[in-house]
């Protein structure tokens, strides 16, 4: 098996101080691999970056179409938000239109990553909610299925027909046939699949619109949504939204957990899926600003990029003191 190879490093001064390996795979629309770095067969959990996948039966059910879902709503069953008021107050929202509340929903309590709705909170003393949960929007899509295929309330379990349609997605647009799952931080399972089966997966959604099948119209929407509502995927501050913002609705990008990265490509008809071994995300960042800058769809020079690839570190007085770059393999192809 090929061994992960170095992608971001960490100088401070003249000294190497850290490196983080990692593995990245750009396919084409036939699925075929165009360039990848360390092992495209490494089996990983895809995490939030295949929240565009695990969303796909929401439209091709026909239970977008039935609640009416905007193109808001569709950013969001896509998104790892913030927890600002802009994500809850659409997440609320969103559950009342469907007749539920926040003890509908399975994915467990969070404290808002956004500044101002965090400290709101604090100081009224009060609990974080379901509908603060960064995945509260992927869940809404959830009960929005249930609700229409008149499933029952547990819709995280593995067996319930919400993760039974997921699963025959996700093994569709991977072309693999996924080995196991584990269950991810709001409860819901996350199934294995490979770089390869990834990447494969994102150049499918970026040549969806040379198709007319159910499956690809339901891509293009999840893609298009994405790209419309850069703030609502992520929130300020965040990869998500800067380098969506900075690609100007050209390509879609989405992050997960333990340094998973993929990035939608249409005008490229390309997709592309980079981990980072040690589940460091700033290294997933660079990563992935880099090679979409080598394809030329990411601005080099935009401060969104910079601020990923050129990544200062700051001590505790605001000094830079060291620099995250991308490693020597990452540029050399």
């Amino acid at each position: 098996m090929t061994q992960p190879v170095p992608m971001a490093e960490l100088w401070r001064a003249d000294l190497l101080e850290s490196r983080h390996l990692g593995h990245a795979v750009i396919c084409d629309d036939s699925g075929q691999i165009v360039q990848a770095w360390g092992d495209p067969e490494a089996l990983i959990y895809p995490r939030s970056s295949c929240k565009m996948i695990q969303a796909l039966p929401l439209i091709t059910s026909g239970a977008a179409a039935k609640y009416g879902l905007t193109s808001e709503r569709l950013a969001l069953a896509c998104a790892s938000h913030n927890g600002a008021e802009i994500h809850t107050s659409r997440v609320r929202a969103w559950l009342q239109d469907l007749g539920m509340g926040d003890s509908d929903f399975r994915c467990g309590p969070q404290m808002p990553d956004d500044r101002d709705a965090r400290y709101a909170l604090i100081r009224g003393y009060e609990a974080p909610c379901q509908y603060h949960n960064n995945c509260s929007g992927k869940h809404c899509g959830f009960l929005t299925l249930a609700q229409h295929m008149g499933a029952g309330p547990e819709y995280v379990e593995i067996d319930h027909p919400v993760q039974r349609a997921v699963r025959e997605a996700f093994e569709e647009v991977t072309g693999e046939a996924s080995p196991g799952y584990g269950i991810d931080g709001c409860s819901a399972p996350n199934f294995q699949t490979t770089l390869h089966g990834l990447a494969r997966a994102m150049a499918w959604f970026a040549s969806a619109g040379d198709r007319s099948d159910r499956q690809s119209m339901a891509a293009q929407q999840l893609t298009a949504a994405m790209v419309a509502h850069p703030d609502l995927v992520a929130g300020e501050g965040r990869a998500c939204t800067e380098l969506m913002r900075a690609m100007e609705g050209r390509v879609a990008v989405k992050t997960g957990a333990e340094a998973v990265f993929v990035a939608i490509i249409p005008e490229k008809r390309m997709g592309i899926a980079v981990k980072i071994a040690d589940g460091a995300t700033r290294a997933s960042e660079c990563a992935i600003a880099t090679i979409l800058s080598g394809l030329g769809v990411l601005d080099p020079d935009h401060p969104a990029t910079v601020r990923r690839i050129t990544a200062p570190q700051l001590n505790r007085r605001d000094v830079e003191v060291g620099q995250i770059r991308p490693a020597a393999a990452l540029l050399s192809r």
